[in-house]
């Protein structure tokens, strides 16, 4: 399998932060409902048998919706669920050596903040880019805000899907039109909506019109 530019339009990343009512897998299959077409998988603090566990039932969920599944940073987890793909940052598992280790069939993410990043993700076997912070995010303190000119340009020099990621919301959204990006990859306001599926609902038609203007 390999990323089609329309698996980027609506992106969730997963964060139990806002677990509550719903269980996790409960929350993504909302927002699958909702539209979103390609769900990433991020657990920083679970053990290996429940990450493995939940990717598995994640799996199957995304394939019932005809959405694409990726594994955030754990080769094994990846491999093991049989997702259609793995993401890794910067700081993360080199993108060649991922490469190498999935195969080529499968899917394998970037995440880059510069030109340079990119070109050498897309060299080395990225087949999308995630890029961002592009807008202040509390989900990730550390994150970098790139500017929209920065993401402009990398859009530009590579041939590759490209999805922004950092801080969307359906408030700012549009302000990301003309950049040439695919899609954006949203985590809490997704997740911490109340209604989930809803709020998909309103920002897949915000993706959809954000890469048409």
């Amino acid at each position: 399998m390999k990323c089609d530019k329309k698996t980027m339009l609506l992106y969730a990343v997963t964060d139990r932060a806002w677990v509550g009512e719903q269980t996790l897998c409960q929350q993504v299959e909302s927002a699958l409902k909702g539209g979103v077409t390609c769900v990433q998988l991020r657990e920083k603090e679970l053990g290996e048998a429940d990450f493995l566990a939940e990717a598995i039932e994640m799996k199957k969920l995304c394939k019932k919706y005809g959405a694409v599944f990726i594994v955030n940073d754990n080769l094994e987890v990846a491999i093991k669920s049989n997702a259609d793909g793995i993401h890794v940052g910067q700081q993360d598992m080199n993108a060649k050596d991922v490469r190498r280790l999935i195969g080529d069939d499968k899917i394998l993410g970037v995440s880059v903040h510069t030109i340079d990043q990119a070109l050498t993700a897309e060299k080395t076997g990225a087949d999308y880019l995630g890029v961002g912070s592009v807008f202040t995010t509390t989900t990730k303190s550390d994150a970098a805000v790139v500017s929209y000119e920065t993401l402009a340009l990398i859009c530009k020099a590579v041939s590759v899907p490209v999805v922004a990621i950092g801080g969307i919301n359906k408030d700012n959204i549009l302000r990301l039109s003309g950049s040439g990006v695919d899609g954006v990859a949203v985590v809490s306001a997704i997740f911490s909506a109340r209604d989930i599926e809803k709020e998909c609902r309103e920002l897949r038609i915000l993706s959809e019109k954000m890469i048409k203007l």
